[in-house]
């Protein structure tokens, strides 16, 4: 007898779940520089009209193919359109398997971080702590055992499957992450000369926005929700029947969207209450932040210690909900391809992006010679995903529904069989047959520099 498939087990689970899968370490530091950078409020009414635009449609797609096929990935696509449209599952699974290996890097460094800052370690002036994360992250051996950890831990949480593992970790992690994020906002929000920091984020400033500030709100919009890995579409195969696919849509856009303003409420108050103007990507969460934090502090030495650990705890929760929606994908398609029992599909994926993880880490940090076409390993797995097959995966998939699958199926899937009323299906299948792929088309040719 076969064992009965897995599924959320409420509807919060659901939402808690799938929005843990989109907030992830991007939203920490992409989302707050991006913003900055952009003409502040601006940026991010143009980010609102992007996540309407492409974020909402392009998951209601994917919530569509999963709950459908009530499968993984793989076969999801080939039950919703067809055999030919099976390796745009596998395609999205590959994907995550190779971005669950470089992030599972960054993952690790937070990890440590986290230990580090409870050590009382962090403290010095801005010389040590940047050489602090020179040091580490050149180790041969403790990056990569730190990335490898947070594999294993992932691994110990995929294996109890769907409602003990995911679900349960979901409802724990993400109220954890939000509470930690609001702490850690009202303590950079009331420093002195803080005040700055929240206009800086929040006034608008047209003079900033450019001919590349919408495309480049489109793209946030792209990843920040996860488009593109099967990640959804995984997600998704759990649902039960009666799930109102769009509304679910409009609540996880939301609630990651909210998350990644308090990002920004959160580092750019203490930023400017030190005067320092924050950079992005890792050197702003390890070696710009711990400075700003200390700074920041430097009268209540306690309180900076606090927020330090808050501050990485987050990190680490925020990684985790992505790094456990990344491992569900490959799990599950082992788990039913291969008729694998779960724990051992979870072995494979797990394997996997353990030496994906620590060739990255070894290419960043003590064998610099781990390269392709001239880039390291990690910054290549990173090019790879994000400029080719992420977008490759999104633009098929808004074709498949768009002109591939029967007007009818779709409109069934998202109605819940007539079920739920949908006044906006003609608005939204036209997005997807037209505006989505549009979109995407144009990310993908801004981010390879054509326009």
């Amino acid at each position: 007898m076969s064992t009965p498939r897995g599924s959320f087990g409420s509807k919060l689970g659901i939402i808690l779940a799938t929005a843990g899968s989109a907030v992830g370490l991007g939203n920490v530091w992409r989302f707050p520089f991006m913003t900055g950078q952009n003409g502040g409020a601006a940026f991010i009414v143009l980010y609102f009209g992007c996540i309407l635009l492409l974020g909402i449609p392009g998951m209601v797609s994917e919530f569509i193919i999963g709950r459908h096929a009530q499968a993984n990935a793989y076969r999801a696509y080939g039950k919703m359109g067809g055999r030919l449209w099976r390796g745009v599952g596998l395609l999205g699974i590959l994907t995550s398997t190779i971005i669950l290996g470089f992030y599972a890097v960054v993952a690790g460094w937070c990890l440590q971080y986290l230990f580090a800052s409870v050590g009382g370690q962090l403290s010095g002036d801005t010389e040590y702590v940047s050489r602090y994360f020179q040091t580490f992250s050149s180790d041969p051996l403790k990056p990569c055992l730190w990335g490898v950890a947070f594999v294993l831990i992932t691994h110990l949480i995929i294996v109890r499957g769907v409602q003990q593992g995911i679900e349960r970790a979901s409802k724990i992690l993400m109220p954890l992450l939000l509470l930690l994020l609001v702490v850690i906002v009202v303590a950079s929000c009331l420093l002195p000369g803080a005040i700055d920091g929240i206009r800086f984020l929040l006034l608008p400033d047209f003079s900033k926005v450019t001919h590349s500030t919408l495309l480049e709100a489109l793209g946030q919009a792209f990843f920040s929700l996860s488009l593109g890995t099967a990640c959804l579409c995984t997600y998704a195969s759990y649902f039960s029947r009666g799930t109102n696919l769009l509304r679910s849509a409009t609540q996880i856009a939301l609630i990651d969207t909210v998350i990644a303003i308090l990002a920004g409420l959160m580092i750019f108050p203490a930023a400017f209450s030190v005067g320092v103007n924050p950079d992005s990507g890792p050197s702003l969460i390890f070696i710009t932040l711990p400075n700003v934090f200390q700074q920041a502090f430097a009268q209540m030495p306690t309180a900076g210690y606090v927020i330090s650990i808050l501050f990485y705890a987050l990190l680490v929760f925020a990684a985790m909900t992505s790094t456990i929606s990344m491992h569900e994908i490959g799990t599950a398609f082992f788990h039913e391809e291969l008729k694998l029992k779960r724990s051992h599909a979870a072995w494979i994926l797990t394997g996997a992006c353990s030496v994906i993880c620590v060739f990255c880490s070894l290419s960043v940090g003590a064998v610099k010679g781990i390269s392709l076409f001239g880039l390291s390993l990690m910054d290549f797995c990173d090019l790879l995903t994000a400029q080719v097959m992420l977008p490759a995966g999104a633009l098929l998939t808004s074709i498949m529904l768009g002109w591939a699958v029967s007007k009818r199926t779709v409109y069934d899937e998202l109605t819940n069989q007539d079920t739920v009323s949908q006044s906006l299906f003609p608005l939204w299948h036209f997005s997807v047959r037209y505006v989505v792929p549009l979109c995407i088309l144009l990310i993908f040719l801004h981010q390879l520099g054509v326009i």
